[in-house]
């Protein structure tokens, strides 16, 4: 994964501020590109494994349409109200889909710990819950960048 902070070196997350922030941190923006090419930006949660993040989308959305047709994202996970506690990431690549579609909870070994987190992290579960509606998407991000504006000091 490249770090694609050309300017802004100050107030970029380290590697462990980046993995605790992702880990910490449950909701995302995924942005992606219709077939015409007009942009769409959806909400959702995720989980963060270290290396990937794994986002659980309703097979019928727009978005899952949108990376059917193209599997490009960018997706942004923030957080902050007042401009010294901003902080945020945004992860750019491909995502790759991951498992049955719907997922129905048939037996997918890739998939033991992105569910194991996010049922914890969004659920307070154990094991994943299966709808029959969703399915995974994994971002294993070719560029990232991060911001944490409480490394000005108190400026803003």
């Amino acid at each position: 994964m490249a770090v694609t902070q050309r300017r802004g070196r100050r107030i970029m997350m380290t590697p462990d501020e980046l993995d605790a922030f992702l880990t910490a941190e449950r909701t995302c923006r995924v942005a992606t590109v219709s077939p015409d090419g007009a942009p769409h930006a959806s909400t959702l949660w995720f989980a963060w494994d270290g290396t990937s993040l794994w986002l659980y989308s309703i097979t019928r959305s727009k978005r899952w349409a949108d990376v059917r047709k193209d599997p490009r994202v960018a997706v942004v996970v923030d957080t902050g109200e007042d401009y010294g506690e901003l902080r945020g990431v945004e992860l750019t690549g491909t995502v790759e889909f991951v498992g049955e579609a719907p997922r129905t909870g048939e037996p997918c070994p890739e998939l033991d710990v992105p569910e194991r987190l996010f049922a914890r992290k969004n659920f307070g579960l154990d094991e994943m819950p299966h709808d029959g509606r969703h399915a995974w998407l994994r971002l294993t991000p070719d560029a990232v960048a991060s911001w944490d504006f409480r490394k000005l000091g108190g400026i803003g």
